[in-house]
């Protein structure tokens, strides 16, 4: 759970499955950049009325193994897809916002927490259509997982219990993801995507610059649905 978008969708989704209390979440500071998404969560969490003793929240610094711009001294990049609709050739190359390996540990994390509590089900809000070309949010890899988690946790080695990875959203457009948000009942007002934000007197501003801001601004006017992101608008590009 990031408090961006997609993870706010997945767990409505969820909960509109087997409610509130049967859900708990797990979200990760790992040193990220847009530390704000920590705050977003915990505000999506609270709105679908996740208990707080639910929901865990991870610390794993991923700055010490770095080669990320979302962990390490590198700039987000800008505009890539801001001037040109569809999007450039190449603009779907892995980009340098992708963080090594984080689903893979992410997923590790959520499977014994799972296993802990003994949850079955690992639900993540990956994406294969509208993202910016990371390979751990693609269904090869997901389902990789699930067997490598089957075959290494004692849950699945020699309790008999499946874990299974569900991704609602992995072949869904990002406008189809917003739509269903707002048929869930999504605030969208507590979510955020910027990779880049501006904090100014508490406030986050997005940079309205970055891929996923573009991708996002985009879809909620493909939605047409208001998008309720504060953006900076003294930096933003005025053809996001």
């Amino acid at each position: 759970m990031s408090g961006g978008l997609d993870s706010a969708v997945t767990l409505a989704a969820a909960c509109a499955e087997f409610g509130p209390a049967r859900v708990a979440a797990i979200t990760f500071d790992y040193g990220q950049r847009h530390r704000v998404e920590l705050a977003a969560a915990a505000r999506v969490a609270r709105a679908a009325g996740i208990d707080p003793a639910r929901h865990v929240t991870l610390r794993i610094d991923l700055r010490a193994i770095g080669g990320s711009a979302l962990t390490a001294d590198i700039d987000v990049p800008k505009d890539r897809l801001a001037h040109a609709d569809p999007p450039p050739a190449g603009a779907h190359e892995i980009p340098v916002t992708y963080v090594p390996a984080r689903n893979l540990i992410f997923l590790s994390c959520a499977a014994a927490l799972a296993e802990t509590i003994g949850a079955d089900r690992i639900d993540i809000g990956a994406n294969a259509v509208d993202y910016s070309g990371y390979p751990d949010c693609r269904g090869p890899f997901l389902r990789a997982f699930e067997a490598a988690a089957n075959a290494g946790t004692k849950a699945g080695a020699e309790d008999g219990r499946t874990l299974r990875v569900h991704a609602p959203l992995l072949r869904l457009s990002k406008v189809e993801i917003i739509r269903l948000g707002a048929r869930l009942g999504v605030d969208f007002s507590l979510t955020t995507s910027c990779y880049d934000p501006r904090v100014d007197n508490d406030r986050a501003l997005a940079c309205g610059r970055c891929d996923s801001c573009v991708i996002r601004a985009r879809a909620f006017a493909a939605a047409g649905i208001a998008d309720p992101t504060a953006y900076d608008h003294a930096g933003r590009s005025t053809r996001a």
